[in-house]
């Protein structure tokens, strides 16, 4: 029988992977963040389709850090002038020199960090943003499927490229569990993505707390001064740090 629990115990068991065995890669992804932020560096977050979720999870949310900005297609609307009907064909993350367009509307500095989120890593929004990061001085942290990536035989992908790459565990196509028709349902990514982001911020936090310095992390804009000091402090970074729609 097929129930809720039967993607719980899937889903638990992901987590549990997660944890035990990304610890080093995340040591080494809050490092580079951690480097990136004490340097005067912005977090550039990014993905497309459904790993939007990961990217919005490091972005403007309460208990995340504040100098982190959200890249995605969307920005050719946001702050380009393309149409909203220009960017709702959902491959257009396929497109050769869409990365170049979001990257022309964004203030990237040198000190910069990328995570990219991608469960395949292999679509050309993607592999040309990590290229232009990284053809950049910037350090990328990938948060991706191995598996896929591996089955799916793409190169260049985003596992091979990144200089971190944190393995979200989810299975070739994402869907775990399968059903008696062959097909699959419950995909990993968005679940192990958002805690491997979470796990990211803790391993930054704990580094800057030994390094004497202070965290700057989000308060929640629903608590009393919340919302205030929030904004004084996001004038710091000017353009730099967009919200969007987080």
């Amino acid at each position: 029988m097929i129930d809720q629990t039967t993607y719980a115990e899937v889903a638990r068991n992901a987590v549990e992977r997660l944890i035990t065995t990304q610890r080093e890669a995340i040591a080494e992804a809050g490092r580079l963040v951690a480097d990136a932020l004490a340097a005067g560096g912005v977090l550039q977050a990014y993905g497309t389709g459904h790993s939007r979720a990961t990217a919005l999870e490091l972005v403007g949310r309460a208990g995340g850090l504040i100098p982190a900005n959200q890249l995605g297609i969307r920005d050719l609307v946001y702050y380009g002038d393309a149409k909203v009907a220009d960017i709702l064909d959902p491959l257009l993350e396929r497109e050769a020199g869409i990365a170049e367009q979001i990257w022309a509307l964004a203030d990237i500095r040198p000190e910069d960090v990328f995570v990219i989120a991608s469960n395949s890593g292999g679509n050309t929004a993607v592999v040309e943003m990590v290229q232009l990061a990284q053809s950049r001085g910037h350090k990328v942290i990938a948060i991706t499927s191995v598996e896929h990536a591996t089955t799916a035989h793409r190169s260049p992908s985003l596992a091979e490229l990144a200089d971190v790459v944190i393995d979200n565990g989810a299975p070739w196509g994402d869907a775990a569990i399968p059903m008696p028709d062959g097909d699959k349902f419950g995909p990993l990514s968005g679940l192990t993505g958002v805690l491997a982001a979470n796990l990211l911020v803790a391993e930054v936090v704990g580094r800057q707390l030994a390094a004497g310095h202070q965290p700057l992390v989000y308060r929640s804009a629903n608590t009393p001064g919340g919302y205030e000091r929030n904004a004084e402090i996001l004038r710091r970074y000017g353009g730099r740090v967009r919200l969007g729609d987080a």
